[in-house]
Order: structure tokens, then C-alpha cells, then sequence
């Protein structure tokens, strides 16, 4: 995913950490509280990644993540930019990207309890078909969010 820090206000519940998993529960997640508010991402290359326009991110900092489970796989999708999925059923699970070595995204859709976690906006909507043209009244950004606000 191709996003920058940004947007006010968090949309999730500091007190506890975030969990999820594949949908074959071979690969399961932890990991701490949002970095910044979650987003969706309607940019080329997350569609293709997914097969679904468009598709929910949060970020969380890379060292607070723990995996279980022996089934994650990587793809570098991209130059600097890693993808990790279960290679059991195919559940893309995260984005990593060189530029934010610290950070790393994950899909609001592996989320046990996806309610805690709501996106702002929308990103990339430069690249998002004709069809994609989401009408919910969240912010709509051409690329990534402007000036990073934390």
C-alpha cells in the first residue's frame, strides 16, 4: 500500500491490541494500537495485490507486531515494498515499505474485531477505475494524504 502519515484523531481503541488472521486461521497476528487513522487505498498496485478495489489499511509501529503461525509468505511486489500473505489460503495480510522501515500496514479485512478500526479517508482515488467512486463522504485524496499530521 502506498500511504504517508496524516489525517486527526485516532478511530481505535488504545487500550488493547489489535488481533487478526487468515481466513484458514493458519496465520495469526498481534500487534499495538494505530499509528495513524486507518484508510482505504484505491492505488494499482493494491488492487492487483488483492483482486478487490479498494481495500482497508491501518498502520501499526513494525516491532510491537508478533505472527504465529508457520504459513506467511512474502512477495516483493514492487521495488521496496514487501507483501506478506498466507500461503495456506492467500489472505494478503500486510505492506511493508523501505521508506517507512519502522512501520507496517495491515488489511482492516484480517481484523478479528474489524469494528474497532474505521478509515478516514480514501487514498490513491488517481488510480481507481471509473467505478470506484465511493460516495460514504470521507475525504478523497488524488495520491497520498497531504501535509502528515500525527
Amino acid at each position: 500500500m502506498r500511504q504517508s502519515p496524516n489525517a486527526g484523531g485516532s478511530s481505535v481503541d488504545t487500550a488493547a491490541a489489535l488481533t487478526g488472521r487468515c481466513l484458514c486461521a493458519a496465520m495469526r497476528y498481534r500487534c499495538a494500537a494505530l499509528l495513524y487513522p486507518a484508510t482505504w487505498c484505491h492505488c494499482e498496485s493494491c488492487r492487483r495485490a488483492s483482486g478487490t478495489a479498494p481495500v482497508g489499511w491501518f498502520t501499526v509501529a513494525r516491532a510491537s507486531v508478533e505472527f504465529h503461525g508457520d504459513a506467511l509468505r512474502t512477495h516483493r511486489s514492487s521495488p521496496g515494498v514487501e507483501r506478506r500473505f498466507c500461503s495456506v489460503c492467500g489472505t494478503p495480510l500486510t505492506y511493508w515499505n523501505e521508506q517507512r522501515p519502522t512501520e507496517i500496514d495491515f488489511t482492516l479485512g484480517s481484523l478479528d474485531e474489524p469494528d474497532r478500526v474505521t478509515p478516514v479517508d480514501h487514498i490513491w482515488m488517481a488510480d481507481a477505475p471509473e467505478w470506484d467512486r465511493p460516495a460514504d463522504g470521507l475525504p478523497q485524496h488524488a495520491g497520498l494524504r497531504p501535509t502528515p499530521l500525527r
